[in-house]
């Protein structure tokens, strides 16, 4: 159904619908869930983040915001050789951090940089790769709109992915201006150096860019700071911009009204598209058919790393057809539960132990984490504790009211990357130390790793030829460019994603050093 153009949503819920049908043999299990379903769906407190960051994106477009975050940008890079472009990279990363979607992005920065980018000299193939590529930031850097739907669906926890993408936007915006400066070193015909700016003006740009730092630090502070959820965070960023909006004077009663209509469309078109997965997810669910598969895969004597490179590589070829969204919503519940079943070893019981042990020492009143970790650098150089370090072993050991000598075993045994013993445990009075809390930190880590991963090479799909949906959206803007051109440039922007997938899968931990568990 897919290939024969029916929309996407429309077709997953067919095939759920059908599939039901046949696999209950009759009506009544289908059409139940028709009622059920659809209430559960769309009542999710979750899903209705979704709306408020679509408005936000559109009310920091009307308040002027992009526009701000390209001139700051250009007036401190344009002077240098591909400047422009990379001031477009700049401010593309700027306007994702206050809008979830890569194609508002893509569209939004393409009127502003478009112009400046003619004006200098740059050739439009060049042109329209650099806003195509720089509109992909927009779902990975949060808040991203396909982030959020991949929580739901996987069931995790919003806020620690968004964290965890954040090293990953910085090395994919970096990475982008890199690929600009080897694309206008090897054609330096094709871009083109604008005038040097005074300091004064330069700094006179930064200023203007306060309310999109305004925006991003209460909601993304507002978040990790436990001020409130991340729903709520969405309604304070779409509030925020929405005054600054109306403060700049591109808030008016008509622009409102467009904005709420622009934004009730696509939550429409994107609840729509859940609905149809959530179908074809509960046929998907009653059939096994996903863990017939994950039990296929562990089975197949495949390592855990050579199973993700496999999907990575299918998420590549399917993004040059669908869009990011479907792809999220078709592919996630049939390859989550392989993933889930994959053991990357991310945490051992010795790192859980020795985790739960700082935390249950650090908890204690006058001690802290500062002092735990002093005491165990002490036990692994088998050095002598200073009158300090003795007073700090001495309360650890009378608030947990240990046995003499008890605490000089436990951190012999974790200066030894061993696992502490049951009496040791008990000592400590430590709970969430089992096999099943490790199997559970693991599920998490492997999903967050995993969703950030998949979130980079759906993001590549948005540039790939035939269907990369950015590079239309950016060439329709720049009718005079042949395809061909933006395909060609934009296959440097497609090598600097690569790498970072690679960089990524080698270094799990460039995305998971802010994670706790």
């Amino acid at each position: 159904m897919i290939f024969l153009r029916v929309p996407i949503g429309l077709s997953m819920f067919v095939t759920g619908l059908i599939g039901l049908v046949m696999v209950t043999d009759g009506t009544q299990v289908p059409f139940g869930r028709l009622k059920s379903e659809t209430f559960t769906t769309f009542s999710s407190y979750s899903l209705s983040i979704i709306p408020m960051f679509l408005l936000m994106g559109h009310f920091a477009t009307l308040g002027g915001m992009s526009q701000a975050l390209f001139k700051a940008a250009e007036g401190w890079l344009g002077h240098r050789k591909g400047g422009v472009a990379m001031a477009a990279v700049g401010a593309c990363a700027g306007f994702g951090a206050i809008c979830g979607s890569s194609l508002a992005t893509a569209a939004t920065m393409g009127r502003v940089a478009l112009p400046e980018m003619r004006r200098y000299g740059y050739d439009g193939g060049f042109s329209t790769a650099v806003l195509a590529a720089g509109g992909t930031l927009g779902i990975l850097i949060p808040p991203s709109i396909v982030l959020v739907i991949y929580a739901i669906l996987v069931e995790q926890n919003i806020a620690k992915l968004f964290l965890a993408a954040f090293i990953p936007g910085i090395i994919a915006a970096l990475g982008y201006v890199l690929a600009i400066s080897i694309y206008v070193r090897l054609f330096p015909e094709r871009g083109g150096v604008m005038p040097r700016v005074p300091y004064a003006e330069r700094f006179a740009s930064l200023v203007k860019i306060w309310p999109v730092l305004m925006v991003f630090g209460a909601v993304v502070g507002g978040i990790y700071a436990g001020w409130f959820t991340p729903t709520e965070g969405a309604a304070v960023g779409a509030l925020g911009t929405g005054l600054i909006a109306w403060f700049n004077g591109g808030l008016t009663r008509v622009t409102l009204i467009e904005s709420f209509t622009v934004t009730a469309r696509a939550t429409a078109m994107i609840f729509f598209i859940i609905l149809g997965a959530a179908f074809y997810n509960g046929f998907l669910a009653l059939t096994q058919v996903p863990q017939g598969i994950a039990a296929w895969v562990g089975d197949s004597g495949f390592s855990p790393y050579m199973i993700l490179i496999l999907i990575l590589v299918f998420y590549l070829v399917l993004g040059c057809f669908m869009d990011s969204l479907s792809m999220i919503l078709l592919t996630i519940p049939i390859f989550w539960p392989v993933m889930q079943g994959l053991d990357f070893g991310f945490v051992s019981m010795v790192d859980l132990h020795g985790a739960r042990a700082m935390e249950a020492m650090a908890a204690v009143p006058d001690i802290t984490s500062g002092m735990v970790s002093s005491l165990q650098e002490a036990f692994a150089s088998g050095g002598t504790l200073d009158a300090a370090q003795t007073a700090a072993m001495g309360a650890i050991q009378g608030h947990y009211e240990m046995a003499d000598g008890m605490l000089n075993s436990i951190f012999t045994t974790l200066a030894n990357g061993e696992e502490l013993v049951r009496d040791q445990t008990r000592a400590l009075e430590l709970r969430r130390v089992n096999a099943g809390a490790l199997a559970r930190i693991n599920s998490e880590l492997v999903a967050i790793w995993f969703g950030i991963l998949v979130l980079i090479v759906v993001e590549v799909g948005l540039i790939t030829p035939p269907v990369g949906m950015n590079l239309f959206i950016i060439n329709a803007m720049e009718k005079t460019t042949k395809m061909t051109d933006t395909y060609k440039a934009v296959m440097f922007f497609v090598a600097s994603d690569l790498l970072r997938v690679v960089l990524l899968v080698l270094f799990p931990m460039i995305t998971l050093i802010f994670i706790t568990w």
